[in-house]
């Protein structure tokens, strides 16, 4: 429909994706007027660009990655330091320690836990554990090397955790 031009089919599109979609932005960019004109340009884009859109993977992922992107573009903008404030080697034993069993807490306390990471961190670990984004592809997108990529979500993990286990949540 949309292809076609009919309002009621961008109506329809927006109302089936517009809160997934805005929830991811918001994760990125953790400001709520900031992802709602995010939002707003996402799906501006995604209908202006709707007679090219193959269906490949789905609406629902091409839109996604359209916020996503955008997102990016805002941090980039408001040069949010996404570079490695610690050491930058981790061993493997380091990595396997975190034990993944130990998150058995509820969602509202790690998304507040999530919410008090630098916001590299935070960035990082939302793309990888959240959208499910190769760290490859977060390292393409932020123009990091993978390896600083790996350890900020290695990072992200311990200062979840660790704030989980301590009770800090505001």
């Amino acid at each position: 429909m949309c292809k076609r031009g009919e309002a009621s089919g961008y109506t329809q599109l927006y109302n089936l994706y517009s809160k997934e979609v805005y929830n991811t932005i918001y994760r990125l960019v953790n400001h709520t007027a900031e992802a709602e004109d995010i939002l707003q340009e996402t799906f501006l884009a995604a209908f202006q660009a709707i007679t090219g859109f193959q269906n490949t993977g789905g609406f629902r992922a091409w839109v996604k990655r359209i916020a996503i992107n955008k997102s990016i573009n805002l941090i980039r903008r408001k040069k949010m330091k996404l570079v490695e404030l610690e050491p930058t080697r981790i061993t493997v034993e380091e990595e396997q320690a975190i034990d993944e069993k130990a998150f058995v807490f509820t969602m509202e306390e790690v998304r507040k836990a999530i919410d008090q990471l630098p916001g590299g961190y935070r960035t990082i670990f939302q793309l990888y554990a959240i959208e499910n984004i190769p760290q490859v592809e977060i390292a393409q997108l932020l123009g990091l090397p993978n390896n600083t990529v790996r350890i900020q979500y290695f990072r992200a993990k311990q200062k979840i955790l660790k704030t989980l286990k301590e009770g800090g949540i505001a």
